[in-house]
């Protein structure tokens, strides 16, 4: 029908890239583990929302909680932020 599909996936990519990287920039990388815990437990479980949400809760705060623990375990008197550690 006259369009090119592959430049419109394109420019599709670019445009949802620069909208999660300003969502994120506003957020914080905490609100990032919101954005990604549910596309990693779509992959693992499937696309069935009755195991897809509780699932996608849980590892969203078990990677937060690791993110906690190791943030304040790294260097014991000094705490860092939990941004820092959940960022790398």
């Amino acid at each position: 029908m006259g369009v090119d599909v592959e430049k419109l996936r394109f420019q599709s990519m670019i445009i949802v890239s620069f909208a999660t990287a300003t969502a994120v920039s506003f957020i914080g990388v905490i609100g990032f583990i919101g954005l990604i815990a549910p596309h990693i437990m779509r992959r693992i479980i499937g696309s069935d929302l009755r195991f897809l949400i509780p699932t996608a809760t849980l590892l969203g705060s078990v990677i937060l909680l690791l993110s906690d623990t190791l943030a304040r375990t790294i260097i014991s008197p000094i705490v860092l932020p939990v941004g820092v550690v959940t960022s790398f």
